[in-house]
């Protein structure tokens, strides 16, 4: 792994700027697992980086170097076998040490055991929806919701709206076509697990800041887990074509404090059980019966008049 370090200390200086045009790494994200695909990104770039390096000099060195017009000529030996083991066995040793990184980067990432939260998150055109399944090991009472476009984005882009997309920000942040109505909130410092599936197409369901991405596809749960170390808001999108609205179905993820998002979700399971807890209006039916009964006999009566008559 000195190699890896080395590369990832030689290249490191481009990732750890600040996000701008010019950025050619990942970010480094916010969960506990993120920095394994940005190490890794990074010891690839680095890589790559040195074989461009050394295999396009010695083309450049030759081509210049060594051309007709100086008189150079071609040797008549065929191959040098030292050589071609040596180049051989190089570039077979990187790529199983670069495999046996991403492997053990999946593997840990695939692993959702000891997770504290559950939920389930299904793709829509053009929509999400999420479903708290559990937390801290207790069931969750029907909280769940559709989580679309903010209605400002979505009167923004109709043509001929006339409205500036720059002029829709939530403080001094740009959010067109990135906010939604309601976003998924999520504690901080615990082991979420995601549950991905797809309600119609083939979706796919991708906050950058989390380190992975996952297709949402029907009929088929992908599984999926983070644990986010920084309150804060993280956007993202759909990141797989999915109909004619796919530009325009983000993901916002909302990471509270352990403390406020206890309370969030009192208040939503207490918002989801207060129809189910008031007095069903059962009597205005049973009015409506008994106005009914007596306008019935007399429809019946009346035939029954007409023939005594």
């Amino acid at each position: 792994m000195a190699w890896a370090a080395l590369a990832l200390a030689s290249f490191g200086s481009t990732a750890q700027a600040a996000r701008g045009p010019w950025q050619v790494n990942m970010q480094r994200g916010v969960t506990t697992w993120s920095s394994v695909p940005y190490h890794l990104n990074s010891i690839s770039l680095g890589v790559c980086a040195v074989i461009g390096t050394l295999v396009f000099g010695a083309m450049f060195i030759a081509m210049f170097r060594f051309r007709k017009s100086r008189g150079a000529v071609a040797e008549k030996w065929s191959h040098n076998t030292t050589l071609e083991i040596v180049w051989t066995t190089i570039p077979v040793i990187i790529l199983v040490v670069l495999a046996y990184l991403s492997t053990k980067g999946l593997t840990s990432w695939a692993d959702t055991t000891g997770s504290q939260m559950t939920v389930k998150v299904t793709g829509y055109q053009w929509k999400w929806r999420y479903d708290y399944i559990s937390y801290l090991g207790k069931p969750v009472d029907k909280v769940g919701f559709m989580s679309k476009l903010d209605s400002l984005s979505d009167q923004t882009r109709q043509l001929g709206s006339g409205m500036d997309p720059y002029a829709v920000k939530v403080g001094t942040e740009n959010t067109y076509l990135l906010n939604v109505d309601k976003p998924l909130v999520v504690p901080v410092d615990t082991k979420i697990r995601f549950l991905i599936t797809g309600g119609d197409v083939i979706h796919s369901w991708w906050v950058p800041a989390l380190g992975w991405k996952v297709d949402a596809i029907p009929g088929t749960i992908n599984a999926a887990w983070t644990n986010i170390k920084t309150p804060g808001t993280y956007r993202g999108q759909c990141a797989l074509l999915c109909g004619q609205d796919h530009g325009f179905m983000p993901i916002v993820v909302v990471a509270k404090s352990k403390a406020d998002f206890a309370k969030w979700l009192a208040a939503q399971e207490a918002k989801s059980a207060a129809p189910a807890a008031a007095p069903a209006p059962a009597a205005a039916p049973a009015a409506a019966s008994t106005a009914a009964a007596p306008q019935t006999a007399q429809v019946a009566v009346a035939p029954a008049k007409g023939k005594q008559g």
